[in-house]
């Protein structure tokens, strides 16, 4: 049994089954406008799920204690995300507007009535707004998400995920 312990920081994960880009997805598809809490120039930089696979069972055996840097090969402030998935999978531009984050979490909370869910939480938008989704440092990971929503523009977003009905 390995002694050492490899903690992996807040992350963005991608890919199939995955519930924050799916449902990022969803709403760009069914609301004609998407808030932003704040000017939406905090960071991220999302990992495919696969690729954070690959490096738990590379690093799996470890005996040092490290600390990875689980992201992928490409860095979206939040607007810049919202953007540029809009841009793929619709097609289209969308309005995106900047709002306070009491407004995104009342209108989130709206949403979340409708789909049975809680869409964001208000530690959820104050972690996005101190970057902790961001590190400068090399990618883990190779996928990228530009590259993936391309392939999968025709499903992805076209069912809500319920991170509630999961947890069940």
């Amino acid at each position: 049994m390995p002694e050492g312990k490899t903690k992996c920081r807040e992350r963005v994960l991608f890919g199939k089954e995955d519930i924050l880009i799916n449902n990022i997805a969803w709403m760009l598809r069914h609301i004609p406008v998407f808030g932003v809490a704040g000017d939406g120039k905090y960071k991220l930089q999302p990992i495919f799920v696969d690729d954070f696979a690959s490096l738990a069972v590379e690093k799996g055996n470890d005996c040092e204690n490290e600390i990875i840097n689980a992201i992928g090969p490409e860095t979206f402030t939040y607007r810049e995300l919202i953007e540029t998935m809009a841009n793929i999978i619709l097609d289209k531009k969308r309005l995106i507007i900047s709002v306070p984050d009491w407004f995104g979490l009342l209108a989130a909370q709206t949403i979340g009535l409708f789909v049975g869910d809680v869409v964001i939480t208000k530690a959820e938008i104050e972690g996005l707004k101190s970057n902790l989704l961001y590190v400068d440092a090399p990618p883990a990971g190779a996928t990228r998400l530009t590259n993936w929503l391309r392939e999968h523009r025709e499903t992805i977003g076209t069912r809500y995920a319920s991170e509630l009905s999961r947890r069940k």
